[in-house]
């Protein structure tokens, strides 16, 4: 394994969904066993390391995200030393292993909310009484999921808090023992030799102690919902129920953790109405965040990839760490680092969002991974999106996705997007022999792996040729950057460079031919110093 403790400086990070990955014991669930079988697959991508969404004990009310121990793996997925398996696999493989920790809550069905030694360990409040008497929530805060974020407890006579599900109890920062209990967890989990930290959330571990209701949203907010309408939980601004400078000193307990430990990173995801500026504010200096995962490229309001899209949201970031820092040359490596994708378990892929509803395009599937390849920070690609593969649309009848359920049909949830692997074209598409917890569309069995193995134009042999090119480009890799001003919003024109050398890099976003500075550029073109994209 590379001992580069800045490996993750421009790195491709390979998200695995494991419930959808691949099924080693047939029962229609993925598991850390079939993620150790298939990881050769993922280490010929060329990937720099995996990050693997939550796979400890829980009731899967938010499949995995509320979790009951953070110490232990969910039998659905095997056990501790499934893990310790798919760990050394992977190092054998010279691939990193980032693991997914949601601190901001547990599970209701966590021990730690039933006892009663504990009862700080959680935001409790007590009822307010309307003109009539009826008994009301302590302040106006909403639940990302929607509703109110408070929760009536008749033993307690008390509400608690729930930035999502009502099943997901926040715990209470603001108790040093919490804290301190999160720093053992992490330490476990360190000790066990990870090489990262995914922190869910990261934004939501604190609360405004005086309750104080958020105000209303005003217009030119950022926020990044998935919601094509407006939602309670768009229309106020959180400043109370999130977003807290306490987090700031809490994430430097966590990064003072992380230094005991060479080459161990802190990726933090954070979803702000203001989400650059607290990005760059929480992976600033040496004593915050590695880097943060940032999800406004993805929002479900953004309908059309644009230039703008693109271009907007890392200057943002950037300009933000010139101000705070002056920044010279040297001092760049303690300034912020972002890091950027299309895709996730949480949102519709890419290819359906910016290009047509459960549709697949091989060109504008090439052009998004050699798009998010050539952005100055960190790569994050989910499975999937190197076979390009289109969301699925799920039938009322076999959605899983409990956020859908609520929202349904003005928004269809995540369940389309959490479809499992086309490994193959077998039954099941090579998944399982048996049928899967959410269904593979007909349309996905074209693009399996073996298919595209078989084809040296697919996306997927693309995306291989691509990350290998990539990889002798130390100025894409962590290089300065540069937009040019095209006044076209089809064209993007990025130069990367450092002292040595230069890479232009022209995509065309749109399905039309565009003519720019006298050249034609097809449809979704790729137009990259020295690499060959056909």
């Amino acid at each position: 394994m590379s001992n580069d403790v800045d490996w993750w400086r421009g790195a491709i990070i390979y998200q695995i969904y494991p419930r959808s990955f691949y099924d080693s014991n047939n029962d229609g669930i993925g598991d850390l066993a079939g993620i150790t079988q298939r990881l050769s697959y993922v280490s010929g991508l060329g990937v720099d390391g995996i990050w693997i969404s939550p796979f400890f004990k829980s009731p899967m009310k938010d499949f995995g995200y509320d979790i009951s121990d953070y110490r232990d793996v969910d039998p659905i997925f095997g056990n501790n030393d499934d893990f310790d398996a798919l760990l050394e696999k992977a190092h054998d493989l010279n691939l990193k292993v980032i693991i997914d920790l949601a601190f901001s809550h547990t599970s209701n069905e966590h021990p730690w909310f039933s006892d009663e030694s504990k009862k700080d360990w959680y935001v409790w409040a007590d009822a307010k009484y309307d003109k009539t008497n009826n008994r009301i929530p302590p302040n106006n805060w909403v639940s990302v999921f929607g509703g109110s974020a408070w929760e009536w407890d008749e033993n307690r006579e008390q509400y608690y808090f729930h930035n999502f599900l009502k099943e997901q109890p926040d715990l209470n920062f603001h108790n040093s023992d919490v804290q301190s209990e999160i720093i053992d967890i992490c330490k476990y989990w360190l000790e066990r030799g990870i090489d990262g930290i995914r922190l869910d959330v990261v934004n939501f571990y604190f609360h405004d102690q005086l309750l104080r209701n958020n105000p209303p949203r005003q217009s030119g907010a950022e926020f990044a919902t998935q919601f094509e309408k407006e939602t309670p939980y768009s229309t106020q601004q959180h400043i109370y129920d999130k977003s807290r400078p306490e987090n700031l000193e809490f994430i430097a307990k966590l990064r003072a953790l992380s230094n005991q430990y060479s080459g161990r990173i802190l990726i933090g995801e954070i979803g702000d109405d203001h989400p650059y500026k607290l990005a760059q504010e929480y992976t600033n200096g040496k004593n915050h965040l590695h880097t943060s995962y940032n999800t406004h490229m993805m929002s479900g309001t953004q309908k059309t990839l644009t230039e703008d899209l693109v271009r907007v949201p890392i200057e943002t970031f950037f300009d933000q760490c010139s101000k705070e820092n002056n920044l010279a040359e040297s001092a760049r490596e303690s300034s912020g680092w972002p890091s950027w994708a299309f895709t996730n378990h949480d949102v519709v892929r890419a290819q359906s969002r910016w290009y047509k509803p459960y549709n697949y395009n091989n060109d504008f599937s090439k052009m998004l991974i050699a798009l998010l390849g050539c952005l100055p920070g960190t790569t994050f690609i989910f499975q999937g999106e190197e076979l390009g593969l289109p969301e699925t649309e799920i039938p009322f009848e076999s959605i899983q996705d409990p956020w859908a359920k609520q929202t349904w049909p003005e928004w269809q949830g995540r369940d389309g997007c959490r479809t499992p692997m086309i490994w193959d074209n077998s039954i099941h598409c090579g998944f399982s022999q048996n049928t899967p917890w959410l269904p593979i569309p007909k349309t996905h069995h074209s693009l399996s792996i073996q298919t595209q193995n078989e084809k040296i134009t697919s996306v997927l042999n693309f995306t291989r040729k691509f990350i290998a090119w990539r990889k002798n480009k130390p100025e894409i890799i962590n290089g300065n950057h540069e937009f040019i001003a095209t006044s076209n919003s089809n064209i993007i024109n990025l130069k990367r460079y450092n002292t040595s050398n230069e890479t232009r890099c022209m995509f065309n976003l749109s399905n039309k031919e565009i003519q720019y500075k006298g050249q034609k550029y097809a449809p979704y073109a790729i137009h990259i110093d020295g690499f060959e994209a056909s």
